[in-house]
């Protein structure tokens, strides 16, 4: 498998200037195992005035992204690839909840293009006929997609093979299995304040720290 190709639809672009430029992220760039590429909206706007957004049809508070825009950017991005594997998801409070489970399958795919929606929301022929999915990332509502977007591509990239430098820590780690939370786990000092590292870890005992771990692992 090669790079990963995510595209981000946005009309905030200078919102992710900064977030993927560390950690993980930006490993997995350095590495070239993922090529983000953040397009603003309104490039495909048709007015002088770049509008992305009007009233909605009934009357109603706020503005409604409109649907032709986000066509016609999902159109160009599309015409780029040949990627057979690709999903378009549109970030939304009203979508299925993301879960570690979701970005795995997301991460054997080639490509990836996630929609910021914003405003008061998105026409809903953008969910129903241009996005295959339309995700959330938890019951509350935030101003605009583009920090949900921010969410799904740390969890998503990090799983890509080689960006994580021990594999291992991706089985072991919370969520990473159906009702599954990590272990408790310590480092030095070994005793602060009067709070001590359980001596089982400390032991070198490989079974009896594996019980202990199995025995301490969260559970949802």
């Amino acid at each position: 498998m090669g790079a990963m190709t995510i595209d981000i639809l946005t009309i905030f672009p200078d919102m992710f200037i900064g977030p993927f430029d560390f950690s993980m992220v930006n490993r997995a760039k350095d590495l070239g195992k993922v090529k983000i590429t953040i397009h603003n909206l309104r490039q495909w706007t048709l007015d002088s005035y770049k509008t992305v957004d009007d009233h909605p049809y009934g009357g109603g508070p706020g503005m409604i992204m409109r649907v032709d825009v986000i066509d016609r950017a999902l159109q160009k991005v599309k015409s780029k690839t040949e990627n057979r594997k690709l999903k378009t998801i549109l970030l939304s409070a009203k979508g299925i909840p993301f879960t570690q489970k979701k970005a795995q399958q997301y991460s054997k795919l080639n490509h990836l293009i996630l929609i910021c929606g914003h405003y008061e929301g998105i026409d809903q022929r953008v969910a129903d006929h241009l996005a295959d999915e339309e995700i959330s990332i938890g019951p509350y509502v935030l101003t605009g997609g583009e920090l949900p977007t921010m969410v799904i591509v740390d969890t998503v990239v990090r799983l890509l093979p080689g960006v994580v430098g021990d594999p291992q820590s991706l089985t072991e780690e919370s969520h990473s299995q159906p009702r599954y939370l990590e272990y408790p786990q310590y480092t030095r000092p070994e005793t602060y304040q009067g709070w001590k590292v359980p001596k089982t870890l400390l032991s070198g005992h490989h079974a009896a720290i594996l019980k202990w771990r199995r025995e301490h692992a969260g559970k949802i």
